[in-house]
């Protein structure tokens, strides 16, 4: 990037493709943008908080509480602070709370309390991709102008191919710049 740093907020969510975040920060941060990674609950069953850390340089932030001392509460300075909010990987899960206003994570209470573009790249089954549900959540996450990054066809953990892998590092990036413009 050739103008001034931009700042990144990375929602980590609890698919088996969180693991992928960590070369997307990598990313990232090649292309001059600041990442502060918050991770959700299940996020941890597949990526630590320490690789998170280590790969943005910056303290991760897992709940409301992880950074006590705080004079204000960390999701409004989370909002205020990202340029852009980022959810990659982005479960059915997560999708349906942002779809819905529902907001019961740091993640989700920022997403709601921002005024930055949302970009959301999922990774799930190609069933829960495909599934009505996901589809019209998609929706309603795009009328409101959120950019989804749509996953792509590949193998899946359940043993299956499909559409539901997580999308390439440069197609999310393209987004995030893209939304920025």
């Amino acid at each position: 990037m050739t103008d001034s740093k931009k700042n990144i907020l990375l929602g980590v969510t609890g698919s088996i493709a969180a693991y992928l975040a960590l070369d997307l920060i990598t990313d990232l941060r090649s292309e001059g943008f600041a990442v502060a990674p918050v991770m959700t609950r299940d996020a941890h069953h597949f990526v630590t908080p320490l690789s998170l850390q280590s790969f943005a340089g910056r303290e991760v932030v897992e709940d409301f509480f992880s950074l006590p001392g705080r004079a204000k509460p960390i999701h409004i300075e989370l909002a205020k602070w990202a340029d852009v909010i980022l959810v990659a990987p982005a479960t059915a899960d997560i999708i349906a709370k942002l779809s819905h206003g529902l907001a019961d994570d740091v993640l989700t209470c920022a997403a709601l309390a921002s005024d930055s573009p949302l970009v959301i790249a999922p990774a799930m089954n190609d069933k829960m991709f495909k599934n009505k549900f996901t589809r019209e959540n998609l929706k309603r996450l795009e009328g409101v102008g959120a950019k989804i990054v749509p996953p792509v066809h590949g193998h899946l953990i359940c043993s299956d191919e499909g559409m539901g892998h997580l999308a390439e590092n440069a197609s999310i990036v393209k987004a995030v710049k893209a939304a920025l413009s």
